[in-house]
């Protein structure tokens, strides 16, 4: 996969979806603000105890869009902000700081190399789309799901930001 196509396959995918994030954590927000809480009362909640909450499951969606081109940059990139994000501005930053990360980046800061983490080892091409690109979009599946678990009114274009229905749309 040349570096060119490397590119095309995360950064604008990654800062697109990213930018989906932050309408759905604004929509978090304000859906917070009128019901009057705290947003810890949002951010904490897990689908199940052993699960990460929402607000680990942005650090790490905005995290690991760092994580799937910095391998094949051949550079570690900055980490995102410190220690646990506690409130909606806090991961907003984080998300808005890795979208200005990658929009840093060009096709000609790719490299192939064996990229990975740990025990991984594994061609630049399968590393982005067999473990990189999927672990970034379980992360934003898994907010997505949280906030909408807990009443946030999302749907598939807060998500995608391609969808539109029609009012009254039905798929049943």
């Amino acid at each position: 996969m040349s570096s060119s196509l490397l590119f095309e396959a995360t950064v604008p995918v990654l800062t697109r979806y990213l930018g989906q994030l932050l309408l759905m954590l604004d929509q978090a927000e304000a859906c917070v603000r009128e019901r009057q809480l705290d947003d810890a009362v949002l951010l904490r909640q897990g689908l199940t105890p052993d699960m990460f909450d929402l607000g680990q499951q942005v650090q790490i969606a905005a995290g690991f869009a760092l994580r799937c081109v910095a391998p094949l940059l051949g550079r570690t990139l900055p980490a995102l902000g410190e220690g646990d994000a506690q409130d909606f501005a806090a991961l907003r930053r984080r998300v808005a700081q890795a979208q200005a990360l990658l929009s840093t980046l060009g096709p000609d800061d790719f490299v192939q190399t064996q990229a990975g983490e740990a025990a991984l080892s594994m061609p630049a091409r399968d590393f982005v789309l067999s473990y990189a690109m999927p672990n970034f979009f379980f992360h934003l599946c898994m907010a997505y799901a949280l906030l909408r678990a807990q009443g946030v009114p999302l749907g598939k274009p807060d998500f995608d930001g391609w969808h539109r229905y029609a009012p009254g749309f039905s798929f049943v």
